[in-house]
């Protein structure tokens, strides 16, 4: 009866501790998975192309991730996933049907892109978003996505820092990127990335690596400032930020201009805009040809201005009516305005 009874108890121990027993933040892993993976995409560019034998052909450009944003089909994803396609197709997780997509919107210089579905499956789940001010490095964060063609895996860590400056499309960089170290490999781009509620606390974009596989850093742009952009693309297009109503000097010319870094030349100003009525000047030719320099900004909103980075970065922190000191220096002297931001 002893034996029997020793056997029953080994036997319920081998039930009671086996692989379906899971610790408490293994279960919240599993959780968190669950509750986001349905709100997870897959994203591929295609590439139209014509060929002589036989017309036009589809060629795929390359595949990423990316989440639900609303029930209207609307899909988040990054900008460089989408960038030179003809055709997007988005499939879901558990569903083999393909779902094309066209281009919404894009913002290039914060690496976003909408996506909106031509076709919705049965149900859509958008991502519950989070937000990315209260971060703290050393919280859990969790990455799903598709890294090199691998649907929909998740990998798992920390914050690692915040507030990250990484380089951008088009010369200007992305500012208050988050730093993981949850594995991001290529495919993981425009995927989820999340905090322990299973919100969304950031879009996975890029990583810092030799040789292209994930090495510990990772950067997702923040959710706050998803949270800014998409709704301006999805009504606009693009990205409807504040302006000078100037163009500027490219920084390669400008160094042969000036000699130096400092300062940014105005190439032209907008005869209607708001420069102008400020009195800020471009650069002018006369009937022989020859060239004048124009103004030269030298701060606005009292930080230095070097490039077109630093304007993009100051300008940001405003909204379209606000009204900016710009210190500029003409023939010698240095000159202040006040300018009302404009439209980009």
């Amino acid at each position: 009866m002893r034996a029997y009874l020793f056997i029953m108890l080994s036997l319920f121990c081998t039930v009671s501790w086996g692989a379906t027993d899971l610790l408490p933040v293994e279960t919240k892993t599993i959780d968190i998975y669950r509750r986001a993976v349905p709100s997870t995409v897959n994203v591929s560019n295609i590439k139209l192309s014509r060929n002589m034998f036989y017309g036009e052909v589809e060629i795929p450009q390359g595949q990423g991730s990316g989440f639900v944003f609303d029930q209207n089909g609307h899909i988040i994803t990054n900008y460089h996933v989408v960038q030179g396609g003809d055709n997007f197709v988005v499939t879901f997780y558990n569903d083999p049907k393909q779902y094309k997509a066209k281009l919404v919107g894009v913002a290039p210089d914060k690496d976003v892109a909408v996506l909106k579905l031509s076709d919705m499956p049965a149900k859509l789940s958008p991502i519950v978003f989070g937000t990315s001010k209260d971060l703290q490095v050393g919280q859990s964060s969790f990455a799903i996505g598709s890294p090199f063609g691998l649907d929909y895996t998740l990998t798992t860590g920390v914050i690692s820092a915040l507030g990250r400056k990484i380089d951008g499309i088009g010369g200007v960089k992305i500012n208050d990127m988050i730093q993981t170290d949850a594995a991001i490999n290529m495919g993981n781009s425009g995927g989820p990335l999340l905090g322990s509620g299973a919100r969304l606390i950031g879009m996975n974009t890029v990583i810092f690596s030799t040789s292209g596989s994930s090495a510990g850093l990772g950067f997702a742009v923040p959710a706050d400032t998803i949270k800014v952009v998409v709704p301006q693309l999805i009504q606009h297009g693009k990205l409807i930020r504040p302006g000078l109503g100037i163009g500027i000097v490219p920084d390669s010319m400008k160094r042969r201009i000036l000699g130096n870094d400092k300062g940014i030349v105005v190439s032209y100003v907008d005869e209607k805009g708001s420069a102008a009525k400020a009195g800020i000047q471009g650069m002018t030719q006369d009937q022989m040809g020859r060239t004048y320099l124009g103004d030269i900004i030298l701060s606005v909103d009292g930080q230095d201005v070097n490039n077109l980075d630093d304007i993009y970065q100051v300008l940001d922190k405003h909204k379209i009516g606000d009204e900016v000191m710009v210190k500029y220096r003409r023939e010698g002297k240095t000159l202040a305005t006040k300018v009302k931001l404009q439209p980009l």
